[in-house]
């Protein structure tokens, strides 16, 4: 069990990292970010525990965190406050009775995360993916089908905000991502390092399901309702995923999942 360190004021500035979450979502934490729930926190002392900073727990749930506890490093310390005084700092009702706070990784570059790649691989790249529960769903997908990157351009929102991590279940934190750079030519990119592009389109001739994997593979995937550029659309591969009763979309979340279980288990 760890040395759990009481807290009994909402004011104690051993805890200002938590106070106010909601209004500090908004603007942001200079490289940190809050872990918020059980489920989470486990994936992320598995995954990051050298980016572990604080914990921040219901007191009344340290018996059932025993386990996080002995994955977390030496000196990071673990605060517990009564449900009320936990509350108070974090500005609204916290039923899920645990936070932690976590360092942001070093910036990767798209370039440096596909060079990274082996020689079969699959990676997502994301364009305009502004809706946190969509992003986290995606990023949840990409860890259960086992990407090797996802790489977001500019206009999508931040994988480390707060309900993104949460939707994902953790995913956020572990999943190796990268961003483009301002003005980066992704379907240059793609090509130098040898993946081939797939986007999903209504029109496409080729459906997924006949899809033979290509060794490297780039899924790529725009926000709901304007998608993918034409001029990123013209230059990829498409395919369509065949629906009954006129629909002619999914959402992004859930067509990437599809997207990937073929990738996975067509090459097994």
């Amino acid at each position: 069990m760890a040395d759990l360190i009481p807290i009994d004021d909402p004011d104690d500035p051993r805890v200002a990292a938590y106070r106010d979450i909601k209004e500090r979502d908004l603007v942001g934490r200079q490289g940190l970010f809050i872990a918020e729930g059980e489920t989470v926190l486990r994936a992320f002392v598995r995954d990051a525990p050298e980016r572990v900073r604080s914990l921040l727990i219901d007191g009344k749930r340290a018996d059932k965190l025993g386990e996080v506890f002995a994955g977390v490093p030496e000196g990071v310390p673990v605060y517990a406050a009564g449900q009320a005084v936990l509350d108070a700092i974090a500005g609204f009702h916290l039923h899920r009775g645990v936070l932690a706070v976590g360092e942001k990784p070093a910036p990767l570059s798209a370039e440096t995360l596909l060079a990274r790649a082996g020689p079969r691989a699959v990676v997502l790249v994301l364009m305009g993916i502004a809706n946190h529960d969509n992003l986290g769903g995606i990023f949840r997908n990409a860890a259960a089908f086992g990407v090797d990157g996802v790489i977001l351009d500019g206009d999508c929102c931040d994988p480390f905000y707060r309900k993104a991590i949460r939707v994902s279940i953790g995913a956020t934190l572990s999943v190796s991502t990268a961003w483009l750079a301002p003005g980066q030519d992704v379907v240059d990119l793609l090509e130098r390092h040898g993946f081939q592009g797939l986007a999903l389109s209504p029109a496409a001739g080729e459906t997924l399901a006949r899809l033979d994997p290509p060794a490297r593979a780039a899924v790529l995937l725009g926000a709901e309702g304007p998608g993918l550029s034409r001029s990123v659309m013209d230059r990829v591969r498409t395919v369509g995923i065949p629906m009954a009763g006129g629909f002619d979309s999914l959402n992004v979340a859930t067509t990437s999942g599809i997207v990937l279980h073929h990738l996975k288990f067509a090459r097994s």
